[in-house]
């Protein structure tokens, strides 16, 4: 890698860093806790920093359900503890309730995993 393929990464992480924090503090709003997930994510071979717009959906991880905070790509910028669906639920519409709209993707990306979005499942 470059000296300017690594200046790239590193300001992409510095300004992902910034944005996934801000959601990360709206999940803390609704959940009582969040946790950051991704800051960069890699466009044309190329890092960028996670988006700045909010949005919202519900996934289903090993552990459990899980409420997330994703840009307008789908990439994940915070989300909730595993727990129970109903739970989840309940922080996505508290989230919803603060104005994040529902993110309209069905896969969100996640650390390096792919995973559907479940909230309008019946």
């Amino acid at each position: 890698m470059g000296v300017e393929k690594i200046m790239q990464y590193f300001q992409a992480v510095q300004q992902g860093k910034q944005r996934a924090g801000k959601s990360q503090m709206k999940m803390f709003k609704a959940a009582g806790f969040g946790m950051l997930t991704l800051t960069t994510k890699k466009i044309d071979g190329n890092f960028q920093p996670v988006g700045d717009e909010d949005f919202t959906a519900v996934i289903n991880s090993p552990e459990g359900y899980v409420a997330i905070i994703v840009d307008n790509d789908g990439y994940t910028k915070a989300q909730s503890k595993a727990v129970e669906k109903e739970e989840a639920l309940s922080i996505y519409k508290k989230l919803r309730e603060l104005g994040m709209d529902e993110y309209a993707g069905k896969e969100i990306q996640i650390w390096s995993e792919t995973r559907p979005t479940i909230q309008n499942e019946s």
